[in-house]
């Protein structure tokens, strides 16, 4: 008899039917300090990693409906999609009483492989400093400098980023040693600044059938418990701070099992911000 690719418990526990009371938790969540009107999210990964993809997720779980904020690519390519720095605002209500939720997202170019391609180290440290202005293009021949026009020299407190959030395809290929070493490299300043860091762990039901078939699935499978493993040991980011997620693709409504993962995630940056920005 073949061994199963299922472990027999679950080893996290998730609570599935408790979805409208995260996602209470996480509509209701306010800044505690004056100055900053919204938690800001720095999301970076490989090329095709699902960056977009999730924040239209996360919309579309906020707003209780399928939406596009940000533009993602149809074909998975191994060019970066995203090539301008924009922060994505996810709208509550209609009309005249429009307002937004106090948490935004920023998504940067993807990494990729080599000096000359994709988004820069440094440009990802400066934009956590908030010193990328709102449109910068970036240029892969050439990292931001002050002289630059999308140099932002004096960033307010909103500018500045509050949980950095590295985002992997579980269904990726070995990544390449020189996108890991970015990957570490950017991990290794957030961490000097004092900001708390996650990952998210994309394409889970593309990476294991068994999590294809049923999404509840997915901390018994061992093909993506051991994904999870090695991208801790190869980055460093805690197994407690790594989050398995799906991100609506072909779906064309909600579905709970999808939206408690998302969930499960966003409540986590919702948490770590917040500590940050109580502390600073």
């Amino acid at each position: 008899m073949a061994a199963s690719s299922l472990l027999d418990k679950p080893w996290r526990e998730l609570r599935w039917g408790e979805k409208q009371k995260e996602l209470q938790y996480v509509k209701e969540y306010k800044p505690v300090v004056e100055d900053i009107k919204h938690l800001r999210v720095l999301m970076f990964g490989h090329v095709g990693a699902g960056k977009s993809s999730f924040i239209n997720s996360v919309s579309n779980v906020l707003r209780g409906r399928m939406s596009i904020p940000a533009l993602t690519s149809a074909t998975t390519s191994d060019r970066s999609f995203t090539l301008k720095y924009e922060t994505h605002k996810i709208r509550v209500g209609r009309g005249t009483s429009k307002t937004f939720f106090p948490l935004v997202f920023n998504d940067v170019m993807g990494l990729e492989d080599g000096s000359n391609s994709g988004i820069h180290a440094s440009d990802i440290t400066l934009a956590m400093k908030g010193h990328v202005k709102e449109g910068h293009k970036f240029n892969p021949i050439a990292p931001l400098t002050k002289e630059d026009y999308g140099y932002n020299p004096s960033p307010s407190l909103d500018d500045k980023v509050h949980v950095l959030v590295c985002v992997m395809s579980a269904n990726a290929p070995q990544i390449n040693a020189s996108i890991l070493q970015k990957m570490r490299k950017v991990r290794e300043t957030a961490s000097e600044l004092g900001i708390p860091q996650m990952a998210m762990m994309t394409h889970i039901d593309a990476a294991c059938g068994e999590i294809e078939k049923d999404l509840k699935n997915v901390y018994r499978s061992k093909h993506l418990q051991k994904k999870m493993k090695d991208f801790h040991s190869a980055v460093g980011i805690p197994m407690n701070c790594i989050f398995p997620v799906k991100n609506y693709s072909d779906e064309i409504d909600l579905k709970d099992d999808v939206d408690i993962l998302v969930l499960s995630a966003l409540r986590k940056m919702v948490d770590f911000g917040d500590d940050f920005i109580e502390k600073n």
